[in-house]
């Protein structure tokens, strides 16, 4: 997040706060920017990465990293800067180059879309029936009971082929084949998980969102819902919220959401899905809203429950 020294905390950098804050991401840099131009003063960075510090945990990011830069100069972008001695943080590039970024995907539930359907149907494979895609999260493992979504038949998971050779187990986000052991009907846009775990196929999806497009989304707009390889027809029946970025309160039914508006939705499909929470699963738990007329992306949805503190209405 990029700010002003002479400008301070603006509605721009909590609009941004708020989508780390949604997207979960776990560590935020606040570079305050222009040092130069406010004589390099200690008081004024102190001002505003406390004030952003506080506003962004209230939101539920966890980690801020906030260092004093003048970009124009190259103070505290590469090299530490000589003109803010009373600043001993680590500089931008210093910062980016060791701070940790990777999920550890195979810690999560296993889920894995079908992008793609493979039968050869030839001399050498004329049995050969796969199912392609680049496993989301998790582990799968060759004999695990697993089940397609969102049709619930249920099977085991017979091979799993990696780059032409068979394995045991595979993990995210490795792109693989699985075969199963019963001829099931499995088509591009299902998902398969293992049984125990699988989520629930709903038609009701209730989420927070950010509208992202110059047109608004307004209650009862059409769109297609695009979650992971699936696509499916849907409505907007509710926007129940839209959040005040002020004090993060909801104020209660918009009726519309305008470009760059976050708020709660409650979608209707016309085709069930298998989405988690997305504060659990991150991959399987986001997506996005598409003008059926043109294809444009108007809104990214995270399923669940976002902003859980903040209750009140403006």
């Amino acid at each position: 997040v990029l700010v002003d020294a002479r400008n301070g905390v603006i509605e721009q950098t909590r609009r941004h706060a708020a989508v780390a804050a949604l997207l979960r991401v776990p560590h935020v840099v606040l570079a305050v920017n222009k040092m130069d131009l406010v004589d390099y003063r200690e008081t004024v960075f102190a001002k505003i990465a406390e004030e952003f510090t506080a506003y962004a945990a209230d939101l539920g990011v966890p980690d801020v990293t906030a260092i004093p830069i003048s970009a124009l100069a190259g103070d505290n972008v590469v090299e530490p800067s000589a003109h803010m001695d009373w600043y001993g943080g680590p500089t931008v590039l210093e910062h980016l180059e060791t701070v940790p970024v990777s999920e550890e995907l195979t810690a999560d539930r296993a889920r894995f879309p079908v992008q793609y359907v493979i039968r050869p149907q030839t001399a050498e494979h004329p049995d050969y029936r796969g199912y392609a895609g680049q496993i989301a999260s998790g582990v799968l493992r060759v004999g695990e009971a697993v089940t397609v979504l969102p049709s619930g038949r249920t099977s085991t998971i017979e091979a799993i082929d990696a780059l032409g050779e068979s394995v045991d187990t595979a993990h995210a986000p490795q792109s693989v084949t699985l075969r199963l052991t019963d001829d099931i009907d499995v088509s591009r846009g299902d998902l398969i998980a293992p049984t125990a775990v699988a989520p629930a196929p709903t038609h009701e999806v209730l989420a927070t969102v950010c509208h992202v497009a110059d047109r608004p989304l307004t209650v009862g707009q059409r769109v297609l819902l695009k979650h992971t390889t699936r696509t499916v027809k849907a409505i907007v029946k509710e926007i129940p919220s839209r959040l005040t970025l002020d004090d993060l309160s909801q104020h209660p039914d918009p009726g519309r959401l305008v470009a760059n508006d976050i708020g709660r939705i409650l979608v209707r499909t016309a085709e069930p899905l298998a989405l988690d929470a997305y504060a659990a699963f991150r991959r399987t738990g986001s997506f996005l809203l598409i003008d059926p007329a043109d294809g444009t992306t108007l809104t990214a949805g995270m399923a669940g429950d976002a902003f859980t503190a903040h209750e009140g209405t403006a």
